[in-house]
């Protein structure tokens, strides 16, 4: 089933290891988040716990958009996408990031384009990445200076410029040097992550999670 685009659930990948009061480290990857609920991989287990409900002595104090607050024997730790919290973490073989699908089967997660944070929608049916003219301005990119071309779009047809984008970040993996079309206007509402980018990872669809990985 190809992955389109739209929707309105952040997810992340990320992993903290704290030890208990006296005792072993305890792993703990927040696998996605949707709404005041995260989907929490334990020691190995996969939880889903609503905020104020806790599992193998963790607690999910809140959620954010794009951020997780997990108690752990009175320890608090507010954690952002693919950040790693631990002075005994070993490097993975791969880099991975996890994104939940909405009810409309749709996947969403924020990137880091050229240095700024933007929310992006993946899309294996776009080429490209497809950026609207008015969110390439709000993130710094300078798209006049290539020569206009005309592209056909759901709204029809319109002016489009093609650009070069330095890096591109999904959770841990970047790639640089994406090409991208800016499109003139305000669509696409949000960006659409192409093939441009997701040629450059392996993609994995399971139980409505998506996963992105790639050897580092």
């Amino acid at each position: 089933m190809p992955l389109q685009s739209a929707a309105a659930l952040l997810a992340l990948s990320l992993v903290l290891a704290t030890p208990y009061a006296g005792a072993e480290q305890s792993a703990v990857e927040v696998e996605a988040l949707l709404g005041n609920t995260a989907v929490l991989l334990i020691n190995g287990q996969r939880r889903t716990l609503r905020v104020g409900e806790a599992s193998d002595g963790v607690t999910l104090v809140a959620t954010e958009p794009a951020l997780a607050t997990v108690e752990i024997d009175g320890n608090r730790q507010t954690l952002g996408l693919s950040r790693r919290v631990s002075t005994t973490y070993e490097a993975r073989e791969e880099q991975v990031v996890t994104i939940a699908r909405d009810a409309a089967m749709q996947y969403q997660t924020r990137a880091t384009i050229n240095g700024r944070g933007a929310l992006v929608l993946v899309d294996t049916g776009a080429n490209m990445m497809a950026i609207s003219s008015d969110k390439a301005r709000a993130l710094g990119i300078d798209y006049d200076v290539s020569a206009p071309s005309i592209v056909e779009t759901a709204a029809g047809r319109t002016v489009a410029h093609a650009v070069t984008l330095q890096s591109v970040i999904v959770g841990e993996i970047e790639v640089r040097n994406v090409p991208a079309m800016i499109i003139d206007g305000a669509f696409p509402s949000t960006i659409l992550l192409g093939m441009s980018y997701l040629k450059h990872v392996k993609l994995q669809e399971h139980n409505g999670i998506l996963s992105l990985s790639r050897s580092p």
